[in-house]
């Protein structure tokens, strides 16, 4: 059973800073890339940035300059370090994995796979 644990979320004063962190377990074979999103009350989930098995990266606009995404290929972690914080980026942030797992026959087709959520708040 896949899992994905995300953690770091709060609450942060508007320019303050976070960092989230998004732990994969399970059957891995390889992840082929993490990303995060987030969605904010009565808004659609959109993507904040999402980084490849190449570490090449793609950010949205309105993160670009203040949000960095890495990885730690060896724990299978990705995190989100997020400074200057606005109250609009206030929501639930998940992470989300393409994976590709170990089967008895070999291995799987790749598949994306959700965390739970961590809420992130910013007072202005």
């Amino acid at each position: 059973q896949v899992q994905l644990v995300e953690s770091g979320g709060g609450l942060v004063q508007a320019g303050g800073s976070l960092r989230l962190s998004c732990s994969a377990s399970g059957n891995i074979f390889t992840i082929n890339a993490m990303a995060w999103y987030r969605q904010a009350p009565g808004i659609q989930r959109e993507l904040v940035a999402v980084i490849r098995s190449g570490t090449s990266t793609t950010y949205a606009d309105f993160v670009k300059g203040r949000f960095t995404i890495s990885r730690d290929i060896a724990q299978n972690t990705a995190y989100l370090q997020m400074n200057s914080l606005k109250p609009e980026a206030t929501a639930v942030y998940y992470c989300q994995a393409t994976l590709i797992l170990r089967t008895a026959s070999g291995v799987s087709p790749p598949r994306n796979y959700w965390g739970q959520g961590t809420q992130v708040t910013v007072s202005a």
